[in-house]
């Protein structure tokens, strides 16, 4: 899930210490015995755990304290400026939404539920009734709020409210309604960042969320937003080898409208490119080793 998630499991250089006993150890010792054996063994979702484990290492255990202290601040700052991109301008909310606390926010207010409701159903159907899942992707993710039934890809992940909140994180909330400019600034520039990464997308994907819902606590046991499930249900989109020409065009997209002069932000591989021709092929060939192989 987040990275909040994840180092509350990792251990650090300094295994001693108090802050990585009692049940994140188990963890930790299972993880380490994985090292021992070939990663086929184990699931996709245990490969995807030591993966992050191994990348994660080797951050000390300041470093892991400062990232959730990051996170947390993500949280809290976009719980009211979520708010306010959905305001217009001079306009106030009706029925207003308690700003210090979110027992009315989520389903429980037509602003909210209207953006939290999952594509492809009627917010405005007064006899619909429904039962919400994490991998049931809300409507905001939509760019203008609207889902193509027949090509569900289309427009999806370039919604403004996406783009406004991956700006106020990550590069500052003064830029949020600025054009793009060709020097880099704020917390993209300090952490060397300067592309859109798939990690990052989905991370943005789940504050807003979160920010939307009623839940009050930005946690993996939540079972109300199940943040851990939807959070991995983006990822596994993209990394899905058939979806690769959209994600593609996708990073594109997001680096044209946070980070304008990279090189990210060109144009994407021509699909009848020798490299995309390339790509097809291994993919074909990984394809039939897996097909050969069950």
């Amino acid at each position: 899930m987040s990275t909040q998630e994840l180092t509350s499991s990792i251990p650090t250089k300094c295994t001693a210490s108090a802050l990585w006993m009692g049940p994140r150890k188990k963890v930790i010792l299972r993880l380490e015995q994985m090292e021992d054996s070939p990663l086929e063994d184990f699931s996709a979702d245990e490969r995807q755990e030591h993966s992050v484990f191994e990348q994660l290492l080797d951050l000390s255990e300041e470093e892991i304290l400062h990232v959730r202290e990051l996170i947390g601040d993500d949280t809290k700052m976009l719980k009211f400026a979520v708010l306010d991109w959905n305001t217009p301008k001079g306009a106030v909310i009706q029925p207003p939404l308690h700003r210090n606390s979110k027992i009315d926010h989520g389903f429980n207010h037509e602003l909210t539920g209207s953006l939290l409701c999952p594509a492809g159903l009627d917010w405005s159907d007064p006899d619909s009734e429904m039962s919400v899942c994490s991998d049931q992707w809300p409507i905001f993710l939509y760019a203008h709020h609207t889902y193509d039934t027949d090509d569900p890809w289309c427009s999806l992940l370039r919604s403004r409210l996406l783009v406004c909140a991956y700006k106020h994180v990550f590069t500052s909330p003064s830029s949020v309604n600025k054009e793009p400019k060709a020097m880099r600034s704020g917390n993209a520039w300090l952490h060397g960042t300067s592309l859109v990464m798939i990690a990052s997308m989905a991370y943005i994907a789940t504050q807003v969320r979160f920010a939307l819902s009623s839940s009050s606590v930005f946690s993996r046991t939540d079972t109300t937003t199940d943040s851990e499930t939807f959070y991995h249900s983006l990822l596994d989109l993209f990394k899905d080898p058939d979806e690769s020409m959209e994600v593609n065009e996708l990073l594109t997209w997001w680096n044209r409208q946070v980070f304008p002069t990279s090189t990210a932000a060109k144009r994407p591989i021509s699909t009848n490119g020798t490299l995309s021709k390339i790509r097809l092929k291994q993919l074909a060939a990984k394809q039939a080793a897996d097909f050969n192989s069950s």
